[in-house]
């Protein structure tokens, strides 16, 4: 078979190129990642040389119905947030008679802080595309869109690539492998709206209408792209099949925990001292990422505070979590959710008010409009986020906010507006009273809210060390090596640099309202 000739012919050439064991950690493992920086990601020889594509040919060697079956015996849930159970949804569109389905890969990846899809398209391509032609031939599709933010231009460049190479060595197009399998793929760039990751608002994205969410029932496994049959799934879940039906099942369910088989690919960032991207087993916990894999927190006078999980539509988790499980349900029950991967790391530094208001903001910027709860609830959330930030906040403020913020998750019309309440309801579970001490006592434990800081002071613990004069904006610190420094107070613009660099602690803020 010409696979195994270009795998030989590769291998003889690179040598031991692909020994190389890129974990960070013990504790990591490279299943989807397995490829990325080891691999040329334009190169589809050295794809085929890990065994690349042989998973199709696998496939194509099944009935449908049985490559659904191993996809459902896996227990492969979607890793784009919801979680819904991959082999199910296939099955759906499956058993739809439709002479014409459509299979698509959502890469419009918008959560801040989040870089898992990217990464695995700009660093395997051919892995997204080999499992979308296995979900294409599982559920009778002959055409599949890759749906890719315009943002992400390295990526789409290096997807389109693999695509023309795919077809060129016939691994996409007319009788591949020789079989009666026509599948093909075209990209669709999005413009980067945070709505088009819900699934019916993409459809309407690629139809060339405005990115706005459909109400269902119908589905799109039964109705979807032009009415017809449509199975959405993002690239992580993707990149998982050609690994379940090359390994088996059973072999993907040896990761994990029973209800949330397989790893999980987290982009973690903030204040921990090793961010990036990594990939551990579900089940794993939450100290675990944070204080081995990640090292525990960035500078060693600051205290863990909170991690957030799932972006904008998920939560704050704290202290008392961090013995927590990761995976699917946990992550649910504890108020959070997983999301397509961010995970944040905060310290004693953020403020979890100010962390609630900026996520709404950015919820009320990608809101689509469509349905009046999300588009005005969310931004009359948003308005009682600022008033208590700018210290001119009352408690009834709080209960409205906590009310407002139910009322908002019961009655929006999709997953965004569902889920936007989430990163306020979930600060004022654990946060409340920070959002007391807003209201109250006008003051930002933190030093993030300006309105409620009337300076900040250099203590006598300052050790001259002039790391605040240096990454002072306005330059109004001053003071000798070794000496107690000053800052100006008519000149400070209260942006809170100095105290966040200070390696001492030594800055002190005085709060009240201007």
């Amino acid at each position: 078979m010409f696979l195994e000739e270009i795998k030989k012919r590769t291998l003889d050439k690179i040598g031991d190129k692909f020994s190389k064991d890129l974990r960070k950690h013990e504790k990591e493992v490279r299943v989807v990642l397995r490829n990325c920086d080891l691999i040329d990601p334009d190169c589809i020889e050295e794809y085929i040389a890990r065994d690349g594509y042989v998973a199709l040919n696998k496939a194509l060697n099944y009935s449908k119905q049985e490559v659904i079956d191993r996809i459902k015996e896996s227990g492969l849930r979607g890793r784009g947030g919801g979680g819904f159970p991959t082999g199910v949804k296939w099955q759906f569109a499956y058993e739809n008679d439709a002479k014409q389905k459509y299979i698509i890969c959502n890469a419009d990846e918008g959560d801040p802080g989040a870089f898992m899809d990217r990464s695995i398209l700009e660093k395997d391509p051919h892995v997204v595309i080999e499992g979308m032609a296995i979900a294409a031939y599982a559920i009778g599709a002959s055409h599949g869109y890759i749906y890719v933010r315009a943002e992400y231009p390295l990526a789409a460049k290096r997807i389109q690539n693999a695509i023309n190479q795919a077809r060129e060595n016939g691994l996409l197009g007319k009788n591949i492998f020789d079989c009666d399998f026509h599948f093909d793929i075209d990209i669709r760039l999005g413009a980067g709206a945070f709505v088009c990751g819900e699934e019916t608002a993409l459809i309407s994205s690629i139809e060339g209408e405005r990115g706005m969410s459909r109400t269902k029932p119908p589905f799109p496994a039964a109705k979807g792209l032009w009415q017809e049959p449509t199975i959405i799934n993002n690239v992580e879940t993707l990149a998982n099949v050609p690994l379940i039906i090359k390994n088996g099942p059973s072999w993907f369910k040896g990761y994990g925990t029973e209800k949330s088989p397989g790893t999980k690919v987290f982009a973690l960032a903030g204040k921990v001292k090793h961010s990036g991207l990594i990939e551990v087993p579900m089940g794993i916990t939450l100290g675990e990422i944070i204080n081995e894999i990640g090292g525990g927190m960035a500078q060693k006078r600051r205290h863990f505070k909170a991690v957030l999980t799932g972006g904008p539509s998920g939560g704050c988790l704290t202290e008392k979590h961090l013995d927590a499980s990761v995976d699917f349900d946990t992550l649910v029950e504890l108020g959070s959710m997983m999301g397509s991967g961010g995970m944040i790391v905060l310290d004693d530094h953020d403020c979890m008010v100010d962390i609630a208001k900026f996520y709404l903001d950015f919820i009320v910027d990608e809101s689509c409009g469509k349905c009046t709860p999300c588009r005005e609830g969310t931004k009359q959330m948003y308005h009682l986020l600022e008033k208590i930030t700018d210290g001119k906040g009352r408690l009834a403020d709080i209960c409205q906010l906590e009310k407002l913020a139910k009322l908002v998750k019961k009655a929006s019309l999709c997953g965004l507006g569902q889920t936007a309440p989430n990163p306020v309801l979930s600060t004022l579970e654990n946060f409340k009273d920070e959002y007391i001490k807003h209201v109250e006592n006008k003051t930002c434990p933190a030093g993030r809210c300006k309105a409620l800081i009337s300076e900040f002071v250099i203590t006598d613990a300052c050790i001259g060390c002039g790391i605040c004069a240096k990454k002072c904006p306005t330059h109004c610190i001053t003071g000798l090596k070794k000496e107690i420094h000053i800052i100006n107070q008519e000149e400070c613009i209260k942006c809170g640099t100095c105290y966040e660099v200070c390696p001492k602690d030594a800055i002190m803020i005085k709060g009240g309202v201007q």
